[in-house]
């Protein structure tokens, strides 16, 4: 008699690596694909980061895993500078990029609180919220949005509450860019004894108002997750860090020493000098902001669709009938690899993402190949009638 076994965990597909279907399609173009699906940093990061990174001697040596204390005050000042908020550097611990954090923390949370086993987490959200619940053997629990893209924090069952391990917040939104309530959300969190995490890596690329970060009202019950890789280009660097309540903070640290999390020395010398430095950020914000007027123009008047300027990060989260459909058409006619929504959520289904990462030159390529498409498209139809 043979004993079924049971199947283990399968990795379902990467959603980027789904887009390999339209890649070749918008590679057929003059000048080949510009490739507006993943939010990778283009544009070069400041010269005195780099210097850093060279010049630092650190390499030879194993780094702290929470973070040197240089860069863990360098974000210290940093979050007084941008928030007027005071954080010890002592509950500032460093991360390898943020999106491992992010992964992985389920499974450190699970650990502290074995008798919980829910992540709750946006809807419409970057997958990685979701799959690390999974990874962990935990619930993902995505919560909905309201009309406004806020979380509808009401719509969290009793049940889900008593059971879960952390909320997940994420303002600026990655896709959506719509802001969230922060307070809001700290004070569910505080009220029904759940952590609030909130991942604020967009923050410097607010354009409704000021950014905010979830510990303006204080550290209790709440951490805030930032990156060095959109703000300053170095995604290639992995540098981010996170801050707040001091017992989680502190918890994370030594778990995180166990694992062998470390940002390497030279990345860490860089990221002091990147979050010294404000200037350059106001230089990418120009950058990121012009390049969402000038193609939310372009895409609405090729596709009759009307296009948003988000209130923060570097996205356009476009309405249409169907994502896929949507993402080809632009790869034919533009030559750009743009994400279906769905892979954010079933409820990012009818939309698609399009990250304003590429430099400049690439955007108006794109820009010229959608005018010469929608001539084209007029003149036949004239033609035709």
């Amino acid at each position: 008699m043979t004993t079924a076994v049971p199947a283990g965990f399968v990795p379902p597909p990467y959603p980027y690596d789904r887009l390999d279907s339209l890649a070749p399609i918008a590679e057929r173009h003059a000048g080949g694909m510009v490739d507006l699906s993943i939010g990778t940093p283009c544009d070069p990061p400041p010269p005195a980061v780099i210097a850093a990174l060279a010049a630092s001697g650190s390499e030879r040596s194993y780094p702290p895993s929470i973070g040197s204390v240089a860069l863990r005050e360098a974000a210290q000042r940093w979050m007084h500078r941008r928030f007027a908020v005071d954080v010890p550097a002592a509950d500032i611990g460093a991360t390898v990029g943020t999106k491992e954090f992010v992964v992985t923390l389920p499974q450190w949370m699970s650990l502290r609180t074995p008798t919980r086993d829910t992540v709750l987490y946006p809807a419409v959200s970057y997958p990685s919220y979701a799959m690390g619940a999974e990874l962990a053997r935990c619930r993902a629990v995505p919560v909905p949005a309201r009309p406004d893209g806020q979380l509808d924090l009401a719509a969290i069952s009793p049940d889900d509450a008593s059971r879960a391990l952390l909320l997940w917040v994420n303002s600026p939104s990655n896709p959506t860019g719509a802001l969230d309530d922060l307070d809001a959300a700290a004070d569910w969190g505080r009220a029904h004894g759940v952590p609030v995490f909130s991942d604020e890596c967009y923050v410097e690329f607010t354009w409704s108002g000021r950014g905010r970060t979830i510990l303006e009202r204080g550290t209790a019950g709440v951490v805030a997750v930032h990156s060095l890789s959109k703000r300053s280009n170095l995604a290639g660097l992995r540098v981010g860090f996170y801050a707040g309540d001091a017992e989680l903070v502190h918890y994370l640290q030594e778990v995180r020493k166990h694992v062998g999390m470390m940002v390497p020395g030279p990345a860490q010398a860089a990221g002091v000098a990147a979050l010294d430095d404000d200037a350059h950020v106001e230089v990418q914000r120009e950058r990121y902001y012009s390049r969402l007027v000038r193609m939310a123009d372009v895409l609405a008047t090729w596709s009759d669709t009307p296009v948003s300027v988000p209130s923060g990060a570097f996205y356009l989260w476009i309405p249409t009938e169907d994502g896929w459909a949507f993402a080809e058409q632009l790869a034919v006619e533009g030559g750009a690899l743009v994400s279906p929504g769905e892979f954010y959520g079933d409820d990012g289904r009818p939309y698609v993402r399009v990250a304003l990462v590429q430099p400049d030159d690439r955007i108006d390529l794109v820009e010229q190949r959608l005018r010469a498409a929608r001539r084209t498209s007029t003149a036949s139809t004239r033609g035709g009638t």
